[in-house]
């Protein structure tokens, strides 16, 4: 059966859900869907259709962001069922009471209470602002086959705008390549293009599966290339903040989270500085095992044992 079209006529806005282990993330992900769905804005969900890992299922906890769409009468929505628990939170990286369970049951009063809390959504949460006119740049989240046709990779476009046919770049971790988009879909719709805020598979031509993976970059071919080495302003949390209890030296060499991907990484301390305490403001040098597609204000996490540590943005490309 041939594919529809996706429908542009709504304002589209990516939400999510997000919150400890077990509070009801993905049970209210589905109530909304489900109650969205008698109105003909979704299609209905059930909680172990989002919860779809096996892992999921098994230990009834959201491993996997999970991404399912619906509508309003306003605006059309991206909505992100977010790991709650903390093993998995590296798999990431958003006033009204009712019952979501009641909902997802039938039960008219708590139908009611996800339709004012849409309601609220759509007049609260302004639509971000969007960069169209950036080269195109997306971070592969996900890479998969559909046999017969080649390799997609999915992920959310961060800028710009590809269109159907229109070459890229496969950039970081590896060689750098190019190849041409073929398909472009969200949410099995078709589309002629991509562009800034779409959570989006594109369908690449002659690319391999091994040789496209997550934490590479699709970009306008000469927009971007992969850096090893660069200057950045880093926070180093507090302890209260679920940072470090101590301070780290030189040659501390933690985890860097870029877009959908982390590189170990070692890093040299400014002249002077022989420590950085929990608290601290910091101009540091990092060196990546492995190059990745940054560029200054590049934004990335430092993460180790398990946990986030402190954050950052690049301010100089060193080599």
């Amino acid at each position: 059966m041939a594919k529809e079209n996706f429908d542009r006529s709504k304002e589209h806005v990516n939400v999510g859900t997000i919150g400890h282990v077990d509070h009801g993330k993905t049970t209210l992900t589905a109530a909304i869907a489900t109650v969205l769905a008698k109105k003909g804005f979704a299609e209905a969900k059930d909680y172990a259709s989002i919860d779809n890992a096996p892992e999921e299922k098994e230990r009834g906890i959201t491993i996997n962001t999970s991404h399912i769409e619906y509508e309003t009468e306003k605006r059309h929505y991206a909505h992100v069922d977010c790991p709650g628990h903390a093993d998995y939170v590296k798999n990431m990286i958003t006033v009204i009471k009712g019952s979501a369970l009641k909902a997802l049951e039938g039960d008219a009063k708590y139908e009611e209470a996800i339709m004012e809390l849409m309601n609220a959504v759509d007049t609260y949460i302004q639509a971000p602002e969007k960069d169209f006119e950036k080269p195109f740049l997306m971070a592969v989240e996900d890479v998969f086959t559909i046999t017969g046709r080649g390799t997609v990779a999915t992920g959310r476009v961060e800028r710009g705008t590809i269109n159907l046919n229109e070459e890229v770049e496969i950039v970081g971790l590896k060689d750098t390549s190019k190849t041409v988009v073929t398909g472009i879909e969200m949410f099995r719709k078709l589309l002629d293009s991509a562009m800034a805020g779409d959570n989006a598979g594109l369908l690449l031509r002659g690319v391999d599966r091994e040789s496209i993976q997550r934490g590479q970059v699709l970009a306008k071919p000469g927009s971007i290339v992969p850096h090893k080495k660069f200057k950045a302003q880093v926070y180093a949390l507090k302890k209260e903040e679920g940072g470090r209890h101590t301070p780290f030296f030189k040659n501390y060499k933690p985890q860097f989270y870029f877009r959908t991907t982390d590189v170990t990484g070692g890093i040299e301390l400014p002249s002077g500085t022989e420590m950085v305490m929990p608290g601290d403001n910091v101009e540091l040098t990092v060196e990546l095992i492995a190059p990745i597609a940054v560029e200054e204000g590049t934004k990335f996490s430092i993460r180790e044992g398990g946990r986030t540590v402190g954050a950052g943005s690049v301010t100089s490309i060193e080599a």
